[in-house]
Formats: C-alpha cells, structure tokens, sequence
C-alpha cells in the first residue's frame, strides 16, 4: 500500500478523476436524449457488422432505424447464435463481424444446456463494459468521501482458463478488465491479477486477506456478497497466522500456493511489525479481527438484489454501518444498469452501451411477444431484457425479469428482481431445470438406480446448498440416497461452468438429502394439479424449485442428517 502519494500521481489522478467525471456526466447528459442515442448505437453495431455473415442474412445493409431492425431479426437466445459463435472461436470473425474487428477473449458463463456460453468479448465490447463501470465507480467513489487515492480490494479470475481452437482465450471478463485497466488504477490494486492463477479457494482468500488487512483500504468490489464474507471470515478464522505472517513478512507456507508465485508476492509482503501490534491490539481487544475493526471503509460494492440480498444479513457483523452499493444487473453478455445511490438495486438503464428491448413479463414464452422501447416501458411493470451489443448478439433474451421504479430522462431505472421462472441462483450458478433433469440422468444411470421423481430445492445457509428431496425407497437406503446427492452435485459441476466454480470456491455446499415418505411427491403434484386453473393436462412437475423456503411444507424428517461428504 502507498503510504503517501506522489506530487505525479496526484496530477495524474486530477487529471483521470476530471476525465471520468465528465465520463459520468456525459452519461447523465445521454438520459435526457436516452431515446436517440438507442437509435444511433443500434445503427453503429449494425453498421459495424453488416459485412458478416449474421448481418448479410438478416439484411442489415437495408436496415435504417430500430423499426426496420426489430422487423428483420428475430428475437432469439444463445442457441440461435451458437452457429455462428462456434465459427468465431475457430477463427472465422465473418461470421458474426465485420473486417478490421478483433475477438480478444470469450467470457465464459452457463447455458441452458450441459454446453457454457461463449460470449465474444471484441474491442467495442470491452470499451462499452468498461465505459459502464467507469460511470459507476466515479459515482461511487464521488458519494463516498476519502475514497480516492487508497486501495482496492477487487476480486479477479482468470482469463484464459482454456483456449478455444483458434487460440483465444476463453474464461472471466473480469480478468481482462484487470489485465487492460489503467497504470493509475492498478496501482491501487492491493490483490495483484496474479492471484487468479491460486485454484484453492481458501488459499486465495487468505492471501488477498494477507495483502489486504494491513492495507488503508477504501472499499471492496466483488460481484457476490458471499465473497465479501469469505473474505472477512478467512482473515478472522486465520487471525494468529496472518498477524504472524505480517510480523515476519512472507506467506503462510502451508498453503498450496507455487513458488514462483510467493516470489512475486514476495516484494509485497515485506515484514511489519508495527502493523502486526496493531492487529494483535485489535484481536485482544474484540476477541476477533474482522474488518470493521482494521479498515475505515468508504463502502462496499457487490450485487443485493434477488437472493443475494439475503447475505447481507452478515454483513454488520463484519462490516458495521458500512454502506454497500449494488453494482447492477451484469453479466458476461454486457452491462444493464448502473446503480447511483446506496441501499438500492436500482440503476439506470445503461443507454449508451447497448440496444434494449423490454417484452412483458406474462409474454415472454409467446412465439411474438411485444416487444418495447426503453421509452415506451411503465413504471411498476416487470420485463425480461432483450440486448443487442458489440459483442455479436442481437434481440438477445438474457431472462432476467426487472422491473421498472422511475425515470431518470428518458432512461428507465430499474431493478433486478430474478432469474427467469426455471433458473435458480443462490450465488451466481444460475442453474437450470433442464440441466438438473439432465444431471440426474447421468446420476441414476451411473449408480443404476430408478429415480421417478425428485425436488432439487435452493437452502439458504451460512454455506448456501441445493436440497435433494426424493422417496424413501426410490432411491433405496439412506446411504444410496447420499450417493445420488454427491453424484448429482458432480454432474452438475460437469454440465454448469458456473455452479462448478462457485462450488470450488466455497461459495456454494454440496447438495444434501432429504428422504420423503414414499408417495409423497405424487400426491403433492395431484393436490396441485387439481387446484390448477387451466386443469390438470397443463400441470407440469416441478424438479426445481428457485426460491429458498418453496420447499418448507415438506417432511423434513432425517433432513441434513446425511452429507454427501461423509460418503
């Protein structure tokens, strides 16, 4: 951490600080005319791409307003532009974009299927998605007094987790971001990139922590609240080593960390003494080392909308009264709001990025939906978001359901308020009913086992879970029962990129079982599908539930009492 800050780096930060204010207020500027800059950045991507393949089939050198768009290409999800993307990550960039346009990278996130997404991250993308958070961090850091020139406490993952065939990395934005981000900012950065490259989960929160406690930090950014937490608990589980660690300088050398990465760590962990003191202090004092009681925090920035706000019920024991700003409804498929003020969700449509559309929610599985303009939306209404950006994805349907809370100008403000009706998210997984029928599948016919019927329901916890509700005598003994849990939870992290990597980072438990009397679940669907208006033809069974406590009326007998871990 700099301790003091250079008359350079001063000027500097005058200087950028100048430059993302006005980025800022540009961006407010644009939500009084919110309605035409829509119109102009759809023609800039359409004109862009008109030469490749996608835009020669769909007739883009005849389109001339949003009108003519909306006529001519279709809505659609990933699995209408797979074709084209599979082409891309061979190296053909015709099919989805125009000469002179370079993919730098794939963000990789879940799909539908058994199959992650691949996003293709261009130069135009990666300006706009940066672009967007450069308007919410200088209206973080402006709300928050102090906050500038101090360190960050920012959470990475890799960018090249694999390649695709023709050698473009595929893995996090976030680690792009990192690696492409301003000298000035990057300074400020207390976990350098390179901590990406630690896969132990625990290795690498107590190793950002081992860089961070002694640092005057400003604020933390992470993406889910449960990494804040498992932040905060690996520095106060740990407290005694990482005082000792600090004292003497150096990383605790259990840990499963390379060498040739403690020898770049090395310069930022020299020892201090007079630091370390201090935190013994504190542990003596409070009986733990959390950070409320080592860091003056301007705020905290992570998502607090749907079920992540149900981390935050933690976050005074940590933190205190530190306020927490929402980062925004984001995903690896582009940016959708930005959030202006603290303890909200709701941001501003982010108009200048990309084209949005909006399709009422009770329309969303019509074969025509209606689709709206930003300007045309109501407030109090809720709407999936279709987007078309740089990144080659046109009338896009993300299913993530808003709704609508005010107007700033012409651009709507809104909120997130879920996954679509049969994705569940405890902590980002965004799994789907289709890939856990698909698990279960591989499940049952690896252990030879007859499954008719089950309920995966979401568990809220200090260790969020997914619960396995099936019949006694389905999937026999207790024991056999555990075994399907535990193999279910590895074909999961085989089918979803994202369930995997939240459940290799701790974030999210292994599923757990729950044996219900047997005929439980068939009276169940009879009792609902007699009490279904449109009759039983139209009842479907549920095998995912996506909201915690949908599964609370279940026999709980036995529940918990048997993890997949101890098998």
């Amino acid at each position: 951490m700099p301790s003091r800050t250079s008359l350079i780096d001063r000027v500097s930060a005058f200087i950028a600080h100048r430059h993302a204010q006005s980025v800022f207020n540009r961006f407010m500027e644009s939500t009084r005319h919110a309605t035409a800059i829509q119109e102009k950045i759809l023609l800039a991507k359409i004109r862009r791409n008109a030469d490749s393949d996608f835009g020669r089939e769909h007739h883009f050198g005849t389109i001339d307003d949003a009108s003519d768009f909306l006529r001519q290409v279709p809505i659609g999800n990933y699995e209408r532009h797979r074709p084209y993307i599979e082409r891309v990550k061979r190296g053909d960039t015709r099919a989805l974009f125009g000469p002179r346009q370079r993919v730098l990278m794939f963000a990789l996130t879940s799909g539908t299927t058994e199959e992650p997404k691949y996003i293709p991250v261009t130069s135009h993308f990666l300006k706009e998605y940066r672009q967007g958070w450069n308007a919410f961090g200088i209206k973080a850091l402006l709300d928050h007094e102090g906050t500038i020139l101090r360190p960050i406490v920012q959470v990475t993952s890799r960018m090249n987790e694999s390649s695709s065939p023709a050698g473009i990395p595929c893995g996090a934005i976030t680690g792009l971001l990192a690696a492409t981000q301003k000298r000035l900012v990057r300074k400020y950065y207390v976990a350098p990139r390179c901590l990406a490259e630690i896969d132990d989960p625990a290795a690498k929160y107590y190793t950002i922590m081992r860089l961070s406690v002694p640092a005057d930090v400003s604020f933390c950014v992470t993406a889910s609240p449960a990494t804040q937490l498992k932040l905060a608990r690996a520095a106060d589980t740990h407290a005694e080593q990482l005082i000792r660690d600090v004292h003497d300088g150096g990383l605790w050398p259990q840990l499963p960390v390379a060498e040739d990465l403690r020898q770049q760590l090395a310069p930022r962990m020299k020892a201090d003494p007079a630091t370390a003191d201090r935190l013994e202090e504190l542990l003596k004092q409070h009986g733990r080392l959390l950070p409320k009681h080592y860091w003056n925090l301007g705020f905290l920035a992570n998502w607090t909308a749907g079920s992540m706000s149900l981390y935050l019920r933690e976050y005074p024991e940590y933190f205190g009264d530190t306020p927490v700003r929402d980062i925004g409804l984001l995903a690896s498929e582009g940016r959708v709001s930005i959030p202006i003020e603290d303890g909200t969700a709701a941001g501003i449509l982010d108009v200048t990025s990309h084209f949005f559309e909006f399709v009422p929610r009770q329309e969303i599985d019509q074969p025509s939906p209606t689709t709206l303009r930003s300007h045309q939306v109501k407030v109090g209404e809720e709407y999936f978001v279709l987007l078309t950006t740089s990144a080659g994805l046109y009338r896009y349907d993300l299913r993530d359901l808003v709704r609508v809370v005010d107007f700033c100008g012409q651009a709507p403000v809104i909120e997130f308020l879920n996954k679509g009706s049969h994705i569940s998210s405890l902590s980002g997984e965004k799994i789907t009913e289709r890939q856990v029928i698909l698990a279960m599948e591989r499940a049952v016919q690896l252990l030879n086992l007859r499954v008719d019927n089950f309920v995966l329901a979401p568990r809220w916890a200090r260790l969020p879970y997914y619960l396995l509700h099936v019949e006694d005598g389905s999937a026999g003994s207790s024991s056999t029962g555990a075994r399907l849990a535990a193999e279910l939870d590895r074909q999961l992290c085989s089918i979803n990129v994202e369930y995997a990597s939240k459940r290799d980072s701790d974030r999210l438990g292994p599923i757990h079982l729950n044996l219900l009397p047997a005929g439980y679940l068939a009276d169940l669907d009879w009792r609902q599908a007699q009490s279904h208006r449109r009759g039983n033809e139209q009842f479907k069974h549920k095998f995912l539930y996506t909201r915690p406590g949908e599964d609370e009326a279940f026999p709980s007998a036995g529940l918990d009492s048997v993890n997949p871990r101890q098998v």
